[in-house]
């Protein structure tokens, strides 16, 4: 009996023992041993879980030993950790490619292993490398298929964003989503943005007619859950500079040159001696500055309990230009605070409101007589000022024209300041009705009202066509307002364990509305920008000063998409909207965009077997339309925005008139995207890899200004030809990106990555009677430099192709005759190819002569950490794009680039540069001779890091205390002649804001992009 009564009672011990259960704290470290707060440590097959705090600690109540917490995070593997103890210590695995991440896809989330659309996510970790002054630059060369061109190194200048090539000649610009609601990149702090999510393909489908360029998914950074405060400060300074200056003759070369060419053209040279001109002035260095200041900080505290998280920031960029000084100038302040709430189980509330502020001063650029146009061909024997200290007046003689001024004058005389101020952001509530199925609604808005101010000073260059008569001021005022409103319901269910299903349905209503009013005012009170106001201008114009517009669109969507897979392993989704639109006719307001996209996990059959080197294998593929309504307001209307003169009682009196011609059957643009592609993980996960095939045709273009008719009056001031649906262009293409990453030990980390887009533009078809549409511009009084045409790339350029110098008489002679553009050629002039073969050279033989859009771009990044060092190297590459030489003006007088030292002197000496000369000839016509091949390589990026030892660091209350140097811009290799490859500004589109594709890539002397040279620090509390 005692036996079993013993028994008994160890049983009944074992048991109380195994039972027992006791409260667990643990701490969670990052790949480096720091601590990493707002992991969710949640027990295993259980809904017990928590976050981990600021310091990276977490604590769980009644967990007894043999349980297992599951431990995950963005960014890292999920991990599992038996309970042995009541203390934990875990270190996360650093694994950005983590299946299991979840992305945004717009109106849901999915796994990344669920994906079936080309979608690309950039996350917090590369923009804190980056450092980019604005969001756009960080897309540069991390991610594959999409190319990001600045129109302007100019602080604060806008920056162009294209996915998948350029499909239109009108906005080819992507919609940008932040946290639900339509906004703007280019106003938010890097810092506030936890990911960005870029939707290629079909998948944004959801988004309907806005989403045809791709759908940019911006989420911001939120507070954790039982979380201390945390409060974060990062700051950098630095420097600027002008990363490349152009080799321009100095002032004996000039002169010597310029007497070879009075001398060619049979006239009397004009530097009879030249001894003593030396180097002269370099006019670069004069407006280039050189150590230009860049301030940016900013300041974040978050932190949450158990049932609201929330995060406050606020940040401060204050950058100069590398030109102008302090004419040229870019500062930025921003203001944040995001809640999130629990109000029940059932209800959740979510809000980020975001404040922006910026100031941006400009100069002329971009042009004709821009700054550093001028810089470029005003010559190096004269000074910048005269003998009395005043500016030095450029010679008003034909050699100079009349647009080549002394640009320090230039800037000096530029007054201008442009405020812009924006409220935006978002409330949303989240109700689950019942298991599985939430309803979600969210109201976003932006307001924003900018004011700006030019100043003409009366002023005379010297009989120039900058002079200034009379002094002026033109003030403008912008008032722009949007709301939208969502409604959606989300249902997740699971039928027989195996087949899951989420279904969603819903609708938006956006409204947008603005106005606008701008005047000008003559003869300010002492010619000064001090009293260069509106009220104090007394002066009586001479034409219609005033003006302004204003706008109200709206549009209500419905949507719904259905996902469903089958083990996780067949995959399929099917979406569409409905879109009504204020913007088009009555008969064309509605339009319809589906999509459907499938996949297959091919790891998971089980003939795959347990590869060890093949990890994950997916096939995708989607199809769906798009639609573009990027037109300018009341497009298909008639409204009286132009100018016109009435006589009434025997006086002019200013009036309006009718504007552009109407198109009532004005429609929007259709993308139809196909895609296929897969997803690759080898070698344990160490390797990714995603190849996509792409073809993107875009259907009825919203082309504006279609010639008509002259009779209706498209000439008339204020007038306009219609726009209407005339063009087809299609984009194919491949991308494919590669990730390696390797841990060899505790200490030494690193990851590569390469990406490579490959790119064929073709305009199918342009239906405007002529068959293309010319734009941009080259010279002076040239014809139009860019076309589009069937069968050729949108804006490619269009002029004489060369075949090499005349060396003799016998040769010109010999050759079809060029008198038809201008001029008889002699020996040293620029041979022109006869490509019609007609026996003349005249404007029948222009053709092709080169192609601005890139045929591939990539981009290669490498980041290694040792111990508490870390370093990053980020570079880009842009191979097979051209540009237009059109910086030198084609004056006898005008300073040149000192490649014309290789120039035609006599038979045998130059085949490649023709002779210099001040008498006629035709070697100024837009021709090949111009041309470039500006493919270049980027580094873009370089930044070394240290890491203080947290160990020390803690003792003063800072958790992390990192201090970096970098360097953005560091090098560009390249055969272009001129400042910057990478640049690229079109001619204006009637809706003032945008830049058409036809005329881009024809350089006026881009604004540099500047080398940036950075000292910062970052420190966590």
């Amino acid at each position: 009996m005692k036996p079993k009564l013993l028994l008994m009672v160890l049983l009944l011990f074992t048991s109380f023992a195994f039972s027992q259960t006791f409260d667990v704290t643990g701490t969670v470290l990052d790949g480096s041993g720091l601590s990493l707060p707002g992991v969710n440590v949640k027990v295993k097959s259980s809904s017990q879980s928590t976050t981990t705090d600021f310091d990276g600690s977490f604590k769980l109540s009644g967990v007894s030993n043999g349980t297992t917490l599951v431990l995950s995070y963005i960014g890292y593997r999920t991990q599992e950790v038996v309970v042995s103890g009541p203390k934990v210590t875990v270190k996360m695995s650093d694994d950005t490619r983590s299946l299991d991440e979840v992305v945004v896809i717009g109106y849901g989330s999915q796994k990344k292993r669920e994906l079936t659309g080309a979608v690309s996510v950039l996350d917090s970790k590369t923009l804190d490398i980056l450092k980019p002054a604005r969001i756009e630059q960080a897309l540069q060369g991390t991610i594959s298929g999409v190319n990001v061109t600045t129109q302007s190194g100019a602080p604060g200048a806008p920056i162009d964003v294209r996915i998948r090539g350029i499909a239109t000649n009108g906005q080819n610009g992507p919609t940008t989503i932040i946290d639900g609601y339509v906004g703007d990149l280019n106003v938010l702090n890097p810092n506030d943005i936890e990911t960005i999510t870029v939707l290629k393909d079909a998948q944004a489908a959801i988004y309907g007619t806005i989403g045809a360029n791709g759908i940019i998914l911006v989420t911001t950074k939120m507070g954790k859950k039982n979380s201390k405060t945390r409060i974060s400060f990062n700051s950098y300074t630095g420097f600027q500079e002008a990363s490349r200056k152009l080799s321009i003759l100095d002032a004996t070369e000039y002169a010597l040159l310029l007497n070879e060419s009075y001398a060619n053209g049979g006239r009397a040279i004009p530097y009879p001696n030249v001894s003593g001109l030396g180097k002269g002035t370099d006019w670069q260095k004069e407006v280039l500055g050189k150590g230009v200041p860049l301030l940016n900080s900013d300041l974040t505290i978050s932190g949450g309990s158990e049932k609201i998280t929330y995060s406050i920031s606020g940040s401060h960029l204050d950058q100069e230009g590398v030109v102008g000084g302090d004419k040229s100038g870019y500062l930025r302040n921003t203001a944040r605070i995001a809640l999130g709430a629990d109000l029940s189980d059932k209800f959740k509330l979510k809000t980020n409101v975001i404040y922006t502020y910026f100031n941006r001063k400009t100069i002329n650029e971009n042009g004709l007589g821009s700054v550093l146009f001028n810089a470029l061909n005003v010559p190096a024997t004269l000074s910048p000022y005269d003998a009395n200290g005043n500016f030095t007046l450029v010679p008003s003689t034909t050699g100079f024209g009349t647009e080549i001024i002394n640009p320090l004058a230039q800037i000096e005389n530029t007054y201008n300041d442009y405020n812009y101020k924006k409220l935006n952001g978002n409330f949303g509530l989240d109700y689950k009705i019942f298991k599985g199925f939430v309803l979600s609604s969210s109201i976003g808005f932006n307001t924003a009202n900018s004011e700006s101010k030019t100043f003409d000073p009366q002023i005379s260059y010297g009989g120039k066509v900058f002079d200034v008569q009379r002094s002026s001021v033109t003030q403008r005022t912008v008032n722009d307002n949007d709301y939208s409103f969502d409604i959606y319901g989300t249902y997740n269910t699971k039928i027989a364990e195996n087949h899951n299903i989420t279904a969603t349905l819903g609708n938006t209503i956006y409204k947008q509305w603005g106005n606008s009013a701008v005047a000008t005012g003559y003869d300010v009170p002492n010619n000064s920008w001090e009293f260069a106001d509106l009220s104090l201008t007394k002066g009586l114009p001479t034409a219609l000063n005033t003006g302004g517009y204003v706008y109200d669109q709206r549009r209500i969507s419905y949507f719904g998409r259905a996902q469903y897979d089958y083990k996780g392993k067949y995959l399929f989704s099917a979406m569409i909207r409905r879109d009504s639109s204020t913007k088009f006719g009555p008969g064309n307001k509605v339009g319809y965009f589906p999509s459907f996209t499938a996949g297959w996990v091919a790891s998971d059959e089980g003939f795959f077997g347990e590869s060890q080197t093949f990890n994950f294998l997916k096939f995708r593929v989607s199809y769906g339309t798009l639609g573009n309504d990027q037109i300018p307001n009341n497009g298909y209307l008639s409204i009286l925005n132009g100018e016109a003169t009435y006589v009434f009682d025997g006086l002019l009196v200013n009036g309006a008139a009718t504007g552009q011609i109407p198109n009532p059957d004005l429609k929007w643009e259709e993308a139809k995207k196909f895609d296929a592609g897969l997803d690759l993980r080898l070698f344990n996960d160490k390797v990714s890899v995603v190849a996509d095939y792409f073809i993107d045709t875009r259907k009825d273009l919203l082309i504006p200004n279609i010639p008509v008719s002259g009779i209706i009056g498209v000439g008339a001031p204020g007038a306009s030809a219609p726009t209407m649906n005339a063009g087809t262009v299609r984009n194919s293409g491949f991308e494919f990106a590669i990730d390696y990453k390797e841990k060899f030990s505790d200490s030494f980390s690193m990851t590569l990555g390469y990406n490579v887009t490959f790119l064929k533009n073709e305009v199918i078809e342009v239906n405007n009677g002529t068959g293309f549409i010319e734009q941009g511009s080259f010279g002076v009084g040239q014809p139009a430099a860019a076309r589009m045409e069937a069968g050729k790339p949108i804006g490619y350029f269009y002029g004489y192709k060369t075949d090499g110098i005349f060396q003799n008489q016998a040769e010109v002679e010999a050759h079809p005759s060029q008198l038809a553009l201008g001029a008889n050629a002699s020996p040293g002039d620029i041979r022109y190819v006869d490509i019609n073969g007609d026996g003349v050279i005249d404007t029948k033989d222009r053709t092709d002569i080169g192609d601005p859009i890139a045929d591939a771009t990539m981009g290669f990044n490498i980041q290694l950490n040792y111990k508490n060092i870390d370093f990053a190297v980020y570079t880009f590459a842009s191979v097979g794009n051209d540009m237009v030489r059109n910086y030198e003006r084609t004056l006898s007088d005008a300073n040149r680039l000192d490649y014309v030292l290789d120039r035609w002197t006599g038979e045998g000496t130059s085949n490649s540069v023709p002779k210099v000369t001040t008498g006629a000839t035709a070697n100024n016509v837009l021709s090949d001779y111009f041309v470039e091949d500006a493919s270049y390589l980027r580094i873009q990026n370089v930044q070394l890091g240290y890491t203080l030892d947290p160990k020390v660091t803690q003792k003063a209350g800072i958790t992390k205390l990192r201090l970096y140097a970098g360097v953005n811009n560091l090098y560009t290799f390249t055969k272009y002649k001129g400042f910057d490859p990478g640049a690229s500004f079109g001619p204006t589109n009637r809706d003032g804001v945008s830049q058409s594709p036809i005329g881009a890539g024809i350089d006026y002397g881009f604004y540099p992009v500047p080398r940036t040279y950075l000292l910062g620090l970052n420190i966590n509390f």
